[in-house]
């Protein structure tokens, strides 16, 4: 097996951890994670995404085997997305990291606040 090297630019996983931790990246597997949806499903629960901001992220976590998409044969299109194993995985970790950021938000928010005081707000 090759070694992989996140930090080298020509290494594929820079591109993976780059869609797996974009804004709309981690929230969309996170949505996925709590249940299969179908599109306008998903981008309703992944509040302000826009629908090709969506579909740009989809597209690439199914490229990078994280999101299995299926399209039923029905009138209208109906088009599931899920995650695949490998999405499951990285996603409970990702969800580990959401989950402390969350919890630890008073001190961000605190943190937030002095540094402003102290050099104005940006």
């Amino acid at each position: 097996m090759d070694a992989f090297d996140v930090f080298s630019r020509q290494c594929p996983s820079r591109t993976t951890l780059e869609h797996v931790t974009g804004r709309w990246g981690a929230l969309t597997l996170g949505a996925l994670y709590e249940s299969r949806l179908r599109f306008n499903e998903l981008r309703r629960r992944v509040d302000g995404v826009s629908e090709k901001m969506l579909s740009q992220t989809l597209h690439a976590l199914e490229r990078d085997g994280l999101v299995l998409r299926e399209a039923r044969p029905v009138n209208p299109p109906w088009v599931d997305y899920e995650l695949t194993p490998l999405g499951r995985e990285v996603t409970e970790r990702l969800l580990g990291l959401i989950q402390l950021v969350e919890g630890r938000m008073p001190e961000v928010i605190s943190a937030r606040e002095r540094y402003d005081a102290t050099r104005g707000a940006l």
